[in-house]
């Protein structure tokens, strides 16, 4: 599974103009009165670890005082900062913040499309394989807990549910997602890019 990934990401670049590239998958409708003020870039890592029995995600639980997304189910990841070298950079930095990662320790393999997510941020998701050995350590000032979930409950077309959501009056039929993993609730942008990643991988797998 590792090669096929590596193999499906190995031509992906990040987006010259992250912000352009994350409306651009929006309606105009929709983008325009979304977001009505210039978005910040961001990234986030989407780490994949190899396990025994197969790949799993690393997702992190945010602890609930955070002003953006508290409670939530994410990536680890955040803006990007002057002095980050592009989203890849962005992405290892925060990782290595908020769960510990190494720069050193993630073997980068591509990137998934951005993503203009409602809080103002256009996010490029980097994907990258982690080695199981690999310890985490948590912030407990942003991440409440991070936990694994197998690749394989992502692939599995029965477990995706799609759904609807309506902001400021508007309803969108855009083609969200969620995932109910156990107790935990996987959904909006995390879901989406989760979906993104798994799109890549089924697609013509057959």
């Amino acid at each position: 599974m590792r090669q096929l990934i590596e193999r499906r990401l190995s031509a992906t670049r990040p987006a010259a103009d992250p912000t352009g590239a994350a409306l651009a998958r929006l309606p105009e409708s929709v983008a325009a009165q979304w977001f009505r003020r210039p978005l910040v870039p961001a990234a986030v890592l989407v780490p994949l670890v190899e396990r025994a029995a197969g790949l799993t995600i690393i997702l992190t639980l945010r602890t609930d005082h955070l002003v953006d997304h508290p409670g939530q189910i994410s990536f680890p990841g955040g803006r990007s900062e002057p002095e980050d070298a592009g989203p890849r950079h962005t992405a290892l930095r925060e990782a290595g913040e908020e769960i510990g990662l190494l720069p050193g320790s993630v073997a980068v393999a591509g990137y998934l499309d951005p993503l203009a997510v409602i809080t103002g941020y256009a996010v490029t998701p980097v994907v990258g394989f982690v080695a199981a050995e690999t310890a985490l350590c948590v912030d407990s000032c942003e991440v409440a807990e991070a936990f694994e979930v197998p690749l394989a409950f992502f692939l599995d077309e029965g477990n995706v549910r799609h759904t609807e959501r309506a902001v400021e009056g508007l309803t969108l039929t855009l083609p969200f997602v969620e995932y109910h993993f156990e107790s935990r609730r996987i959904w909006g942008a995390t879901a989406l890019m989760i979906r993104n990643l798994t799109q890549i991988i089924n697609e013509n797998k057959h």
